[in-house]
Order: structure tokens, then sequence, then C-alpha cells
């Protein structure tokens, strides 16, 4: 990409698709194109045609889906496989007719067999059953990889679809209910803290649950019931989904972006079929993108905890689901491309605990 190349990144405002927008602006890139949802609908096919014909991007990074936890995908499963499935259709088809000249597809680590050997490899796609709880999502973002696939070896395209393990970091959601795990512990234990502390007004005006002066601490009591958290004799509780047992990897965002925009400027899919440029059987020719290392969910919490200063007790409530009990991706594809994360997740999670409380203040 030249500095003054014409770049759409779908999904500017979420997690990932922010991250972009600053690794790129901070690499003096000047021309960037954004779009709000209110602005494209990217679930309609003629509001996609018209923009690409109107904006002409020569590059597309595609990080827009619909994205959440556990229970927003095990609860709204025909939302996830059909707006995700709409929003890389549109745009991998008009990439391909407007001859962009390279995409990247954003996938999930959740595309791979819930049972996959350990570290998930990339040639582990497809060799096994998904798991239940986000099956829908992981379909929808197997057929993009798919579709990316297919253009290039049907049109000669060049789109690169890549696969971020667990993100998190600035402009995360928060959602008490449809984050995934590590934005939301972050909000529960600070809730959690406030409640040790008596400030209800605090607290109030996070959950959004009263008016007046917030000193209605029977109501503010029964909100936090609600997401596990609580005053047991004298001391404050906070109960989190599942057992602790599962193991997460975890990517700070900004390195995400880095991994993105190093694969755009130097990696083609070529690159990816083997030094012979076979094309009779090309299959796996995503990336993992992450760090190449796992802890339980458990220490997770008191790493978060820590950072929060809470000082209350941790407990795992046995009867939510884990999900899969590890999930840890091999990047050795991505480390042989020339690749490597930066961000420690202690320092990554200091970062991401003070952006949340400066959004507090």
């Amino acid at each position: 990409m030249d500095k003054n190349s014409r770049i759409y990144i779908a999904g500017h405002r979420g997690l990932v698709g922010s991250a972009i927008v600053r690794n790129l602006e901070q690499a003096g890139y000047t021309n960037l194109i954004c779009r709000t949802h209110a602005e494209l609908d990217l679930i309609s096919q003629q509001d996609v045609h018209d923009f690409f014909a109107e904006a002409k991007p020569e590059y597309v990074f595609l990080a827009a889906a619909k994205v959440g936890g556990i229970h927003a995908n095990n609860t709204y499963r025909a939302d996830f496989i059909y707006q995700n499935l709409q929003i890389q259709n549109n745009l991998i088809h008009q990439s391909y007719l407007t001859k962009v000249k390279k995409l990247l597809f954003l996938g999930s680590s959740c595309i791979y067999p819930k049972n996959a050997s350990q570290p998930m490899h990339e040639s582990s796609l497809l060799t096994g059953e998904l798991e239940y709880t986000n099956e829908p999502y992981a379909i929808a973002k197997i057929a993009g990889i798919k579709m990316c696939e297919s253009y290039n070896l049907q049109y000669g395209t060049n789109f690169i679809a890549v696969m971020p393990t667990n993100l998190y970091g600035p402009n995360d959601n928060f959602d008490l209910e449809n984050s995934h795990v590590l934005p939301a512990m972050i909000r529960k234990l600070y809730l959690a803290k406030l409640l040790d502390e008596c400030k209800y007004y605090e607290i109030a005006r996070n959950l959004g649950v009263v008016s007046g002066d917030g000193n209605e601490p029977n109501e503010i009591k029964m909100a936090l019931a609600k997401y596990g958290i609580a005053r047991v004799e004298n001391h404050t509780v906070v109960k989190l989904w599942g057992s602790g047992a599962p193991y997460r990897e975890f990517l700070h965002v900004d390195d995400m972006a880095d991994a993105c925009v190093f694969v755009m400027n130097k990696v083609n899919f070529n690159d990816l079929i083997g030094d012979d440029g076979n094309c009779d059987n090309v299959r796996n020719t995503h990336i993992n993108i992450g760090t190449g290392e796992d802890l339980p969910i458990s220490q997770l919490a008191h790493l978060i905890k820590q950072q929060i200063g809470f000082t209350g007790q941790i407990m795992f409530d046995v009867t939510k689901p884990d999900g899969t009990m590890k999930k840890l991706q091999d990047v050795s594809k991505l480390a042989k491309l020339g690749w490597k994360y930066k961000i420690s997740l202690a320092d990554g999670i200091k970062n991401t605990v003070d952006f949340y409380l400066q959004c507090q203040h």
C-alpha cells in the first residue's frame, strides 16, 4: 500500500477496525475511507454496490462483523450467521467486481473443531465438530475463508484471510451480557470494587439503573446480583461463568492491527499456496494471528482483579458452560512470514483497564 492509497476499513468503530485505523494513521496513511452503519448498511447488497462504485477503494480491511461472547452467540444464533454471511458476501464480491487490489478478511479462532489438537494449526480447519455455542458464527467465518480462497483460485484475486485469537483492548465491548470474557471481567470486577467501597452513585451511573441521587442501595444490589456481584457476610463476591479451568490465548488489539497491516503489505496469496504454485488442491491458506501462549480463565480473572484493585472474592459458577476447554493457536506460519506480537498480557490488561476507567470519568 502507498501512503495515499484509497484504503477502506469496514467496521472502523469496532475493536479491530479502530485499531487498524490508529495503526494506519500513525504510519502516515492519508486516504482512509470509513463509513458508519448509518452511512452504509453492509447487509444491503445495493448499498454496498453503490458505495464501492463511489469510493473506489484499492485496499479493503474487512473487520466488520456481528460479534459477542458465549451467551450472545448461543442466544442470537440466527442473527450471527445471517448478518455475518451477508456482510462478508457483499464486501468480498464487490471487491472482486471493482478490482480491489487486496482484501484482508478477519475470521476467528472459533472456526476450529472443539477437539482440535493443540496448538491449533491452520490445517485443523474442517477436520471435526465445532463448539455448539458458537457454531453459527464459526460457520459464517469458515464461509468467508473459503470465499476468499475460492475467488483467488477462480478469479486471480489477492484476498487474504487471517484468524485472530481472543482480542482485547481500547474500544472493546464492555457490555455485561454480550461481551467477550476479558472485557466482561473488567467491568464486573470494577463494579464489585465500587460495591466494596459502597459507591452506590457510581454503580448506578455505570449500570443506568436508577435516577436521582443514586442512594438506593437495595435496588442497586438487586441489579448487581443479576451479574453475579453481591455482598456476602461483609465482603463482596463476584461469581463468573464456568469453572475457570478453560485455557485461553489473548492478543492485544494493537498487536492485531499491526499484524493485519503487515500481512496487507508483505503477504500475498501466492505466498500461501506452496512453493510449486500448484492450485489443484489448495486449502488452509488462512493465517493464524496470536501469541502462541495461553492461561486458565481463573488466572486471567486474578490478573484483572489485581489491576482493578478489587480485594473481594472471585467464585466460579460451574452450572454455566465453559465452552471449548483449550483454544491455543499455532502461530508458526505467521512467525515464518516475519511477524511476532509485542504487547505482554500484563501490559495489555493495564492498558485496557486504564481505557475503561477513563471512560467512567
